[in-house]
């Protein structure tokens, strides 16, 4: 994509009501403007981000054998009532009625709506097990929206549930979403931890938190850096906790992830039964596991930026590479740098021009800001002798190479 056909509103100054630097560094790299308290617009580079996030939740998901579904974002407050929910949730969940005066909610999750799909449509053991998953906005009426993306009002997220005959066999369903958790985060190419957790207003008795590290994260996790323990510091018990050989580790972490064994919590409430092979009818017995799609994009920039801006991951950044053109009046320059460009599109190497009769310096600290893995700077001295200098974003480390080699 050519910079000066590509729509990315760049901010100079850090607007006053951002308070932390994923909120900042979002609306200063143009990824996307707020529409009311909460609620914001995704422009085209967020999107992207987005979207890569999205693409690679959604393929670990179906590797899993999880089946995509789309739910409805307004849900009859009926479901809610039979859990109990409706009047449990407090005011987070937006209550309101229709022209019919029906009474509905606007979903912070499906639990229930997942519920009555199985209910309906599933009757025997022999269609088990099963596993649905949506990617899909959701809505909780934050008394304080804050911290942008991190706590927002709408946000987007990917939802999966299990349904099984048994504890024994909705565990195996956790595992295997557990290990697909463990996939998306090493491939989104971040740091990460799986902590034991709460389980909060979604129930159930057994959960775990998927937390990326970032100094500026509201939880604290205390994990053994020699062993696979980690917990919620909500969770942590001295007493039973297994003991570390060098003292547990404290870190601070975003949640982005949960998994929830529920049980019958469900089910049995909202009279979700299979019958099993005696004939025996029983509540399903289920698991909940979300991903904070959305949120993945705030957290991914508080764990990884300098002060000049974004440094992305490269599997969740927008372009993999950014062209500056830094003498556009230089016919050598030009030409080599629109040579570069359509070879990395032919590679299928996605690839921002910058093409503008601009200062080198606004060109340098604009890609600096929205943060994409290599530049290929091109200037006419190096021109002339057939090089482009390539910089890291991430080590600031720079090289010279050939126009048919590349540094990756």
């Amino acid at each position: 994509m050519r910079r000066s056909h590509y729509f990315i509103p760049l901010l100079k100054e850090t607007p006053a009501e951002a308070q932390v630097v994923s909120h900042q560094l979002c609306l200063r790299a143009g990824l996307i403007r707020q529409v009311a308290a909460g609620n914001y617009d995704w422009l085209p580079l967020g999107l992207k981000v987005l979207r890569k996030v999205e693409n690679i939740v959604r393929e670990e998901m179906d590797k899993a054998g999880a089946l995509e579904i789309l739910m409805p974002a307004v849900l009859p407050a009926d479901l809610w009532k039979e859990t109990g929910r409706y009047e449990k949730y407090g005011p987070e969940l937006l209550r309101f009625k229709d022209r019919n005066d029906r009474e509905c909610v606007l979903g912070p999750t499906h639990e229930e709506a997942v519920t009555q799909i199985f209910r309906d449509n599933v009757k025997s053991y022999r269609e088990l097990p099963l596993n649905l998953y949506q990617i899909q906005w959701k809505f909780r009426d934050e008394m304080r929206p804050r911290f942008g993306l991190m706590r927002g009002r709408e946000f987007c997220m990917k939802d999966a549930y299990s349904f099984d005959t048994d504890r024994e066999k909705s565990l195996e369903a956790y595992q295997r979403m557990f290990d697909a958790y463990t996939r998306v985060f090493d491939r989104l190419g971040l740091q990460w931890r799986a902590v034991v957790a709460d389980t909060g207003s979604i129930g159930g008795n057994y959960s775990h938190e998927f937390q990326v590290l970032a100094d500026t994260g509201e939880d604290t996790l205390l994990f053994d850096p020699d062993s696979d323990y980690a917990v919620n510091i909500e969770k942590y018990d001295a007493a039973t906790a297994p003991k570390p050989r060098e003292q547990l580790v404290e870190k601070k972490g975003i949640e982005v992830g949960h998994c929830f064994h529920l049980g019958d919590l469900y089910s049995e409430k909202m009279n979700a039964l299979v019958t099993l092979e005696d004939g025996k009818s029983i509540p399903v017995v289920m698991g909940c596991y979300g991903i904070g799609v959305s949120r993945l994009v705030a957290a991914a920039i508080e764990q990884s930026h300098d002060d000049k801006g974004v440094i992305w991951p490269e599997p969740m950044a927008p372009f993999k590479v950014g062209i500056a053109n830094i003498r556009h009046s230089d016919a050598t320059c030009t030409d080599m740098a629109t040579k570069l460009y359509l070879h990395l599109q032919t590679m299928g190497v996605e690839t921002l021009y910058d093409d503008r009769d601009v200062s080198a310096g606004q060109k340098f600290a604009e890609m600096d800001l929205i943060g994409l893995p290599w530049q290929a700077i091109i200037g006419p001295k190096n021109a002339a002798e057939g090089k482009i200098e390539w910089k890291n974003r991430k080590t600031g480390e720079t090289q010279l190479l050939g126009t048919d080699q590349l540094p990756w």
